[in-house]
């Protein structure tokens, strides 16, 4: 799978940076050089040392960061839309960023051990018959870096280079989508710590944990999803300007943002590979799992 994300991020670059505006195309050039070279010296170089995908957790979030400092100094939309949009991808990225370094200096995860999800990604794979385990591995995580090259920084970039001096409905409602977002997943950590300090070892079904079994990933795909819709009317007010083929292409990638962050956080790193464990660990938690949805809140069964 991470073979063929890689394919289609490097196929979906090669055709979008031959963009007519040259903004775009410069803050793509200069992405996918600060991005390779992130990547390669926090992520990868640890990985053939250490053989543990955790560093990733500390390349990803300070790339997306680096989005957001990209636009900040050379996007020419409107000041007040490329300080909003900027900042979001700074916050999205320090936050977690700062979150992975002092989780790792205060348990020892990332340094000295693996986080379970990618334990998990390792058992699947080894699971599979896969001969080339590390392979993979190194693949998956280089995907996490096209990703910031490509789909995940689209949507920043495109609003980056609007030149409307008027902000949108819909730019609005993306913009308050992601401040929702962003409150939902407070709320959801913040519940879930509380309940962890009363019972350590029970399964967490106050709050937010009621109506889903994970809706801090729920609020995170919410969080990139609000800014595909408010990049929405950006790409459309390239479709006379720019040739058909690379429109569709900043559209197709651009609302991949959505759909790839919601793979990622069910399948891959996040949902689906908690629950193992958490089945494991919790005698109740399959029945928590019989009357609550995994992703996407709703009242309990």
């Amino acid at each position: 799978m991470s073979v063929g994300l890689n394919l289609f991020f490097i196929s979906l670059f090669s055709v979008i940076v031959f963009t007519e505006f040259d903004t775009l195309a410069n803050l793509l050039l200069l992405n996918s050089i600060l991005q390779v070279t992130l990547f390669i010296l926090v992520a990868c170089i640890p990985f053939l040392r250490t053989k543990r995908v955790s560093y990733v957790d500390i390349a990803w979030p300070f790339g997306v960061a680096l989005i957001g400092v990209q636009i900040l100094l050379m996007g020419d939309a409107d000041f007040i839309r490329k300080l909003i949009v900027g900042s979001v991808y700074i916050f999205i990225g320090l936050r977690m960023g700062v979150g992975a370094l002092v989780m790792a200096k205060a348990t020892g995860v990332i340094y000295k051990t693996e986080f379970p999800r990618y334990n998990y990604r390792r058992m699947i794979l080894e699971q599979s018959g896969s001969k080339y385990v590390n392979s993979h591995l190194l693949a998956e995580i280089m995907a996490q870096g096209f990703a910031n090259i490509t789909v995940l920084a689209l949507p920043g970039f495109l609003l980056a280079t609007n030149s409307s001096h008027s902000i949108s409905s819909m730019e609005v409602m993306g913009i308050c989508i992601w401040v929702v977002a962003y409150i939902l997943e407070s709320m959801a950590d913040a519940q879930k710590l509380l309940f962890i300090s009363k019972h350590k070892h029970g399964v967490c079904n106050i709050g937010l944990w009621k109506y889903s079994r994970h809706p801090n990933y729920f609020a995170e795909w919410l969080v990139w999803t609000g800014l595909v819709i408010a990049a929405f009317p950006s790409w459309l007010a390239m479709m006379n300007s720019e040739s058909f083929l690379i429109w569709i292409s900043l559209g197709v990638g651009m609302a991949c943002a959505s759909l790839m962050m919601y793979i990622t956080l069910v399948h891959l790193t996040g949902a689906t590979p908690a629950e193992y464990y958490s089945v494991r660990k919790r005698k109740e938690y399959k029945a928590y799992q019989e009357k609550t949805n995994m992703f996407f809140p709703w009242f309990p069964r």
